[in-house]
């Protein structure tokens, strides 16, 4: 199969080829030989990386790359790769003349004769540092996001979490009180399983926050949809008042997913909080596990799906306002009670992990929002009722 660049060459005369390849400034191009030299070179080769055609011509190709990787060898990598297989792509540090480094997106094509032996490599390269800076930036900016939106969950989560810390701390106090005051051996022993017990809940309470809170490096791993529900339950039953019944259901034998558990878990502590500040009164929130196969209308998705469901009987959403939910830091919770940055999140994760979300809601009929994430094709052996 011919290369691109063979293709092109070979469909106009070598003159107005050359016309073509000499006017493009924002790549450079330029041939080597077989062994990697360099042959050809054109006027963005000149702009980007510093040399006239005059000393560069007859050099190899190496001269660009950093000292670390002419020391591993990946010049000579990327030669034996395009020979082998036609073309040959890499992405990295490369040099200019002045010794200044640029951040390269460049490609390799083999150049073929009508016998279809190899007589030279195409080589275009395009600096992307701009780019590269400005994903940077982006993912500093995410993560800065994402970390604020943790802040604001903890807060969210400070009353119920002073509430059962006090019940724990009180079990404690008076077991220990009376323990202290009893002569009764059998009753000591009581006691002091009592307080046992209750510092082992406050340890389990105190090792789910800071597994909640930590803030790390994304780390998908294959994990139990049905076990990191049941292990966000401490949680998010603390996140909602008494008078709101929190109800789950999870199909058996679900499929694994590969996901960031502690990210999850912010996800669905993020949802069943907005679920909580939607119901005005009495209500319910209902968290559903199940497998799906999404149809052909939810983002060109394919394959087995896991959708974590979060319906909820509140007031609903503004038809007005659903096309910007996702948005950041757009909100519909009076000043002071949100950043807006819950939904974008959940967004975000659910990109990054390749699923999908979507919202349905009408007013006075709740709202149900449904994560879907893709499965492995193991099954789990665990399941929920």
């Amino acid at each position: 199969m011919k290369s691109k660049v063979e293709t092109q060459k070979t469909s106009m005369p070598a003159s107005r080829y050359e016309q073509l390849v000499q006017s493009v400034v924002d790549y450079a191009i330029y041939m080597l030989d077989p062994t990697g030299h360099i042959v050809s070179w054109n006027a963005g080769a000149e702009r980007i990386k510093g040399y006239r055609s005059t000393e560069v011509i007859g050099k190899h190709f190496s001269i660009f790359f950093t000292p670390q990787d002419r020391a591993q060898g990946l010049p000579e990598q990327l030669v034996n790769s395009a020979l082998e297989h036609g073309v040959a792509q890499d992405e990295g540090w490369r040099l200019r003349k002045d010794g200044t480094q640029f951040w390269a997106l460049a490609a390799l094509d083999a150049i073929r004769d009508d016998d279809g032996q190899i007589v030279g490599l195409a080589k275009v390269t395009r600096d992307i540092t701009d780019r590269r800076e400005a994903a940077l930036q982006l993912d500093a900016v995410r993560a800065q996001l994402f970390h604020a939106q943790k802040l604001e969950s903890l807060g969210q989560l400070t009353g119920g979490l002073a509430h059962d810390f006090n019940n724990i701390l009180s079990i404690i106090i008076n077991s220990a009180g009376l323990a202290m005051t009893s002569q009764d051996p059998a009753r000591i022993k009581r006691m002091l399983g009592l307080i046992l017990d209750a510092a082992e809940r406050g340890t389990e309470l105190t090792q789910r926050l800071l597994s909640f809170a930590r803030n790390r490096q994304l780390n998908a791993l294959p994990q139990d949809p049905a076990q990191l529900l049941t292990s966000s339950l401490g949680l998010l039953r603390h996140a909602i008042p008494s008078y709101i019944v929190l109800e789950e259901r999870c199909e058996r034998d679900l499929p694994r997913i590969e996901v960031d558990a502690s990210q999850l878990q912010m996800v669905l502590l993020n949802l069943v909080i907005n679920a909580r500040d939607a119901i005005v009164d009495r209500g319910r929130i209902c968290i559903t596990v199940k497998a799906v196969d999404p149809d052909d209308g939810l983002e060109n998705l394919r394959g087995k799906f896991v959708c974590f469901e979060v319906e909820d009987t509140g007031m609903g959403i503004d038809p007005e306002h659903l096309p910007r939910i996702f948005e950041p830091f757009f909100t519909t919770k009076p000043f002071g009670k949100g950043t807006g940055l819950g939904l974008s999140q959940a967004y975000g994760f659910a990109k990054q992990s390749g699923g999908a979300i979507r919202v349905h809601s009408s007013l006075g009929s709740g709202t149900c929002i449904k994560l879907y994430l893709p499965a492995i094709c193991a099954v789990s052996s665990t399941g929920g009722g």
